[in-house]
């Protein structure tokens, strides 16, 4: 067998459904679903008519016979595409066939297809839940998404456990969700996902729920997982968990958390609980290195005194006290561009950025010249690519004509 043939071109010469494409792939079925209408295009393509579905002997389908279902079910004729949907319900491995007509674009076949599958839907309905997906992005393609959701709301939990970790990332957001409104894990369980998974928005509803309601007694099972996620969105959730099991001073260590919102929960929740959290950045600030993330804290909540407090710290030895510096500057509105700008030479490319954020607002100030020095071969990547920004936002300032050109 020629490997340049398509699925469609296999299934005609009788190759098994399940030999002829990957029956796992959401876009397989797809891809057949069209290729079988070129296919339909040639001569001698071995397509089924009717009549052959006539004379298919009735039970169980053969290996061969499922392919000419198969075939049928992708026919350009809608016709054959509507006689060969009786067969396709009595058939689980054309279930995916079943669900893309149920998007079709002839409404006869479309509203028969719907009919089949909502008397055929069942249990084994759930593996299909990519492809069904996929088809709910087209304009026919939501009667299929309702009935699987159904199915999954009112059927056994294990059917969407089972979906939770499925490779695709749609899958487990649709899982996630049912699983959340059913309430099929525990305040532990969902604790431990939210901080396993890789999706933002599986863990944010994870944490959610984990927290839903909790008290002082989840603690060690709900926002302990929660405070070690190396995800922001989680520690966050869990810093504010922390009011709810009443252990407002615990968010204190997380004031110089690397995450920004991470440190904005903790001074909520230490506020909350009547503690100011602007004297202990302060404190944290008379040694920088240990915490290196409380001088961006200071400059988020701190005030115009504290300026005098961060301008030495942006020639501090370590790299991330002096990035940080830079931007807590920039929080107070306490840029001084003259003083910022040395900071693009910086031998550390974190420093250099932040100093490039910095300058640009005041971009169509700076020394176009003293830019351009800094695009040669001989500086560092992140001292070119710094002025590489800078030029470019000043050449857009004079074309909004916010300062006159040199």
């Amino acid at each position: 067998m020629s490997d340049e043939q398509g699925p469609a071109e296999r299934l005609a010469l009788g190759t098994p459904l399940r030999e002829a494409l990957d029956t796992i792939s959401p876009a397989a079925w797809l891809a057949l679903d069209a290729e079988v209408r070129i296919l339909a295009s040639r001569p001698a393509n071995r397509l089924p008519t009717r009549n052959d579905l006539r004379g298919l002997p009735a039970g169980p389908l053969s290996p061969g016979d499922e392919s000419r279902v198969a075939l049928a079910l992708c026919h350009p004729n809608g016709r054959v595409r509507e006689a060969a949907l009786g067969r396709a319900a009595e058939t689980p491995g054309l279930l995916p066939l079943l669900v893309v007509r149920c998007a079709d674009w002839a409404a006869p076949v479309r509203d028969r297809a719907r009919a089949v599958l909502a008397d055929a839907a069942g249990p084994g309905f759930a593996r299909v839940t990519p492809l069904v997906l996929l088809l709910s992005r087209r304009d026919r393609g939501g009667f299929a998404l309702h009935l699987l959701e159904r199915v999954l709301r009112d059927g056994p939990g294990r059917d969407v456990e089972a979906l939770l970790d499925d490779e695709d990332r749609a899958v487990r957001r649709f899982a996630c969700g049912i699983a959340v409104d059913r309430h099929l894990l525990t305040r532990a369980e969902l604790a431990r996902r939210a901080a396993a998974a890789d999706d933002v928005r599986v863990q944010v509803l994870y944490a959610e729920a984990a927290l839903a309601g909790a008290g002082e007694d989840d603690h060690d099972a709900v926002v302990a997982p929660l405070l070690s996620a190396r995800s922001p969105q989680v520690r966050a959730a869990g810093v504010t968990g922390l009011r709810r099991a009443g252990r407002h001073g615990q968010a204190a260590g997380f004031l110089a958390d690397r995450s920004g919102l991470v440190r904005a929960c903790a001074r909520y929740v230490l506020r909350q609980g009547g503690t100011d959290p602007l004297p202990l950045y302060r404190s944290m600030c008379l040694d920088p290195a240990q915490r290196p993330s409380a001088v961006a804290g200071l400059g988020e909540c701190g005030s115009r005194t504290d300026i005098e407090t961060l301008w030495p710290l942006t020639a501090h030895p370590l790299p991330a006290v002096r990035a940080h510096a830079v931007a807590a500057l920039c929080a107070l509105d306490a840029v001084q561009p003259d003083r910022i700008r040395p900071l693009l030479d910086d031998p550390a490319a974190v420093v250099v950025r932040a100093a490039a954020r910095a300058l640009r607002p005041y971009a169509a100030t700076l020394d176009a010249d003293l830019l351009r020095a800094r695009l040669t071969p001989d500086r560092p990547r992140a001292t070119r690519s710094a002025a590489h920004r800078l030029l470019a936002a000043q050449e857009r300032a004079h074309a909004r004509g916010l300062c006159p050109r040199p």
